[in-house]
This record gives structure tokens, sequence and C-alpha cells, in this order.
């Protein structure tokens, strides 16, 4: 096991732990995907975070020689897919996700953190794509997420120069939401995310959904399905009758 499950008030916090440089291996992905495939089971998980351990990584690139197995052929095809599946997971589960960055996220791993909801980071943040020095590009979505989070320009920097984007910088292009303290930073950022598993878990997820599949459709398709969702929490939601009475 490579991640650690810790429970906080509506927050599943799921915390990768594989030193000494936190790169995320096939078997790592494929149990990401288990977790996030289990977590739209429960009820009780309003919003899921995704941290390192605590020791100046995030989740780091791809493990090279899960590079190396995919380059000869040799990966069976649950391997081949597990990236790609936990990232739609992060993406398109009905809870918001939140990727809380302590210290380096580096290709796969700022892949990870793209798809999720909302990003924040602590001061020591270091966010990268380093492929295209390598000889490769991004294989987990970053030159298509990163420029419709940050624009083509600062994203076609980030992706070509392969440098890496400090806390300061990155907020200021909209790839982090906030920057908190590194000293404490895991509590920090719980409390940053309590503020959204605070409301109720309907309006959250249905809230997500338009957020997320209102970005991919044409604009009054995506319109409709805010308006729907719209009707739907009018009619059932017990917060708003009780804000009205």
């Amino acid at each position: 096991m490579t991640w650690a499950i810790e429970h906080h008030d509506g927050i599943a916090r799921l915390a990768f732990h594989r030193p000494p440089q936190n790169y995320a291996d096939f078997a790592s992905i494929i149990e990401l995907g288990n977790l996030l495939e289990a977590a739209v089971q429960c009820d009780d998980v309003k919003v899921v975070m995704l941290t390192g351990s605590g020791d100046g990584f995030f989740i780091n690139h791809a493990e090279p020689a899960d590079l190396a197995k995919a380059g000869a052929g040799s990966a069976t095809q649950d391997e081949l897919d597990s990236w790609a599946r936990a990232l739609r997971l992060l993406e398109e589960i009905p809870q918001p996700t939140i990727a809380a960055i302590d210290g380096l996220a580096a290709g796969g791993g700022n892949e990870l953190a793209l798809a999720c909801t909302l990003r924040v980071g602590s001061e020591r943040v270091r966010l990268q794509q380093p492929e295209v020095g390598v000889g490769i590009i991004t294989g987990g979505g970053g030159s298509v997420r990163l420029p419709r989070l940050v624009g083509p320009g600062i994203a076609a920097e980030v992706v070509l120069t392969g440098r890496a984007f400090a806390a300061t910088e990155a907020l200021r292009a909209g790839w982090l939401n906030a920057v908190l303290p590194t000293v404490d930073f895991t509590e920090h950022a719980l409390r940053w995310a309590a503020v959204i598993a605070a409301g109720p878990a309907p309006a959250l997820r249905a809230a997500k959904r338009s957020i997320v599949l209102g970005s991919r459709e044409p604009f009054a398709d995506a319109l409709a399905l805010e308006s729907d969702l719209f009707s739907q929490l009018t009619a059932s939601s017990d917060a708003l009758k009780e804000a009205i009475t």
C-alpha cells in the first residue's frame, strides 16, 4: 500500500508515500483508482484530498522504470490504462477533489493535480512538466488541461521549457487557488478544504458536475445542464428550505 487514508469531517485525505522520491508506479496509480471508486460509494465523503507524505514531495513523475516498461511493450493493459483511469476519476467523481501540494509536483504528479477540481500549495511548492527535456511530451493531459487552466501562453512556457514554477508565480497564473504556510501544511490545507466540506453534499456534487461538464460542452448545452441541476436542487434542498424559513 502506498496510499494512507484518513477521514476528517467529510474530507477523505489520501496521502501518498513511496520514498525516496515519491515516484508513482503503476501499482500506486491502480491503487489510487480503486480508492477513488470506493469514495464514490461513500456518502460521508464530501471532499477528496490528495497529499504527499510531508518530505518535500507531492507526487513525483511516473516511475521511470514503468516508462521504460511501457516503451518496451511489456506493460499489461491494466497498467497502461491506470493513469487515464485515475485522472478521469479525479476529474469526474461526484466529490470535489483537491490537490494539496507541499514541495515538488513534477510530470505525472502535476498532471494528477491538474485533474483535481482545486489545487493549494505550500510556500515551497514547485510545479513542473519536464518531459520535453528528455525527448518526450506530457502523457497525462498536462499539455491539454494546463492551457485551459492558465492560458496557452503560460502553458506553452511550462511545457516547452520544463522549468519549475514556484508558489507565488503559480498562484498568480491561476495554477494554484491558494498558497498556505509550509509549517503544518496539511493542517492548513484541511482547514482550507473544510470550508468546502461544510456545504451540503448534493449542492457540492451538482456544482462540480456543472463546472466539469460545462467546460467541455457547447455553451448552450452547459447552460441547460446548469439549469436542470438548479431546478432539481431547488425542489429538494433542505438547506434552501431552512434558509427561506
